[in-house]
């Protein structure tokens, strides 16, 4: 009897066995009796005329079957024959080799036959975006760095604020105030001084997009917001770039990788975005802080397995999970052949306005509440003019930053406490940074109050502009 060892990629289809005893005199006979026992790795390993894959090879007691007689080899009774993918093979100065630290570094790698010398060479050689260094760019960021991905691109404008460090683990107290890109990229040279980082200290738009991303071999979309999600999605299929979606929300995420081997989009998924005021952002609706530990870990999990092509990617899947049921589920996706973007006959074939195409629709057939900025805000109190401030916030908000004289109801709260608010007064509804006030605003409408106002920007825009004692969060 002879051993066949299975790659990990297949084990799916040998009900997770990855070393099988198989009888027959020769290769082909001992994979005719494999695909007996199990058709449907024939299909994995085979083209229809029979002949093997190009990206396998076999494996006769350390010799390539190909240096043999073929499929006609015959294999001694003790011996051992190995299916190894194309890319866990070849010379390794196909690529730069590793120095002697790196090999060191990576020798729990090595011993992978998936991986090997040759696959950390040709993560040594990949390049790979990360938009958004937050709470899941850190995980992701963190865990390439050390994998050793050799260019490693960073997109980010924004700036390390108290409140990101229940979550986004790259940073720390002494990173208050600074820029994520510049405080990530020490982190991360700290981590592994053999790769490269490269910084895009700006805001990914529809003008820059396309010079930065293709540049990279793959793109990890660690965004927060929907007009920045479609952005990436749009850019990457225009390009050809596989993109590895994560998305978190209290305590759910959700993983998958968009655009790669002819799978869906993003768009496929979600043809259309949904109103911007009925989707609050993790600052508005919360977020577990270990969450994006572990969607940001599979993020990362999936890069590694498109550059070296191994194993099976969540391309034409949708990974669930809920944390509070620690349950994972799968949701099996289809591309749309209509798609504007990636389908048979593409309609979007350059880049939009993404903030225009998420926008609020119109509501025609209803009343709209108004805006107001923190300055017209600000000269109403100055003024003295009757006006009432309902603070939407949660409870434990207030002790971080405040108005004197507000009203305070929780959005939760709104629909039962009605009767403490006068229809007829002028509403001015103010939370965190303008997104659960407009969602409260509409509903007051909704239910005939005739003069209310949504503070643009929230409490966070009165701290910047009107009183710095106020702290932002």
């Amino acid at each position: 009897m002879k051993q066949l060892r299975i790659p990990s990629s297949l084990r799916r289809f040998t009900s997770g066995s990855a070393v099988l005893t198989v009888k027959g005199y020769t290769i082909k006979e001992i994979l005719k009796e494999l695909f007996t026992q199990f058709p449907e790795i024939q299909f994995q390993l085979t083209t229809e005329a029979g002949s093997l894959l190009s990206i396998f090879n076999l494996y006769l007691d350390g010799i390539n079957i190909k240096q043999l007689d073929g499929m006609e080899t015959k294999p001694g009774d003790n011996s051992e024959i190995i299916i190894i993918p194309t890319f866990a093979s070849g010379t390794e100065d196909e690529l730069p080799p590793l120095v002697s630290d790196e090999v060191v570094r990576y020798s729990r790698h090595l011993h992978l036959p998936e991986i090997g010398a040759h696959g950390q060479s040709k993560l040594k050689n990949s390049s790979v975006l990360i938009v958004g260094t937050g709470g899941l760019g850190s995980p992701v960021s963190l865990y390439l760095a050390a994998a050793g991905v050799g260019t490693i691109g960073l997109v980010d404008f924004d700036i390390v604020d108290a409140s990101n460090l229940q979550r986004q683990i790259i940073f720390n107290v002494d990173d208050t105030g600074e820029s994520k890109v510049e405080a990530a990229s020490e982190k991360l040279k700290k981590l592994n001084p053999f790769i490269n980082i490269q910084k895009h200290n700006v805001q990914l738009n529809s003008e820059n997009a396309i010079e930065i991303i293709q540049n990279y071999d793959l793109v990890v979309d660690g965004s927060d917001n929907f007009p920045t999600r479609y952005l990436v999605n749009d850019a990457c299929v225009i390009l050809n770039k596989p993109n590895v979606y994560g998305s978190i929300y209290r305590f759910d995420g959700q993983v998958s990788v968009f655009n790669f081997k002819d799978g869906p989009c993003y768009r496929c998924l979600y043809p259309e975005p949904p109103p911007l005021h009925l989707v609050p952002s993790c600052a508005e609706g919360g977020v577990l802080g270990v969450l994006p530990g572990i969607i940001g870990t599979l993020q990362a999990n999936e890069v590694i397995k498109i550059l070296l092509n191994i194993g099976d990617t969540l391309s034409s899947r949708l990974l669930l999970f809920d944390a509070l049921a620690m349950e994972f589920s799968e949701m099996k996706l289809k591309k749309n052949e209509n798609c504007p973007v990636c389908g048979k006959h593409p309609t979007v074939k350059k880049l939009i306005n993404y903030v225009e195409f998420c926008g609020v629709p119109d509501l025609p057939s209803r009343e709209s509440h108004q805006d107001i900025s923190v300055e017209e805000l600000h000269n109403k109190l100055n003024n003295g003019d009757n006006i009432t401030i309902v603070d939407v916030r949660e409870t434990f908000e207030l002790q971080i930053s405040r108005l004197e004289n507000a009203v305070h109801i929780p959005v939760n709260e709104i629909p039962s406490r009605l009767n403490e608010l006068e229809s007829a007064d002028e509403l001015v509804i103010l939370c965190r940074t303008g997104i659960r006030s407009a969602q409260i605003c509409q509903f007051l409408v909704n239910q005939n109050f005739k003069n209310v106002k949504n503070v643009i920007g929230g409490i966070n825009d009165w701290g910047r502009k009107i009183d710095p004692s106020q702290k932002l969060y």
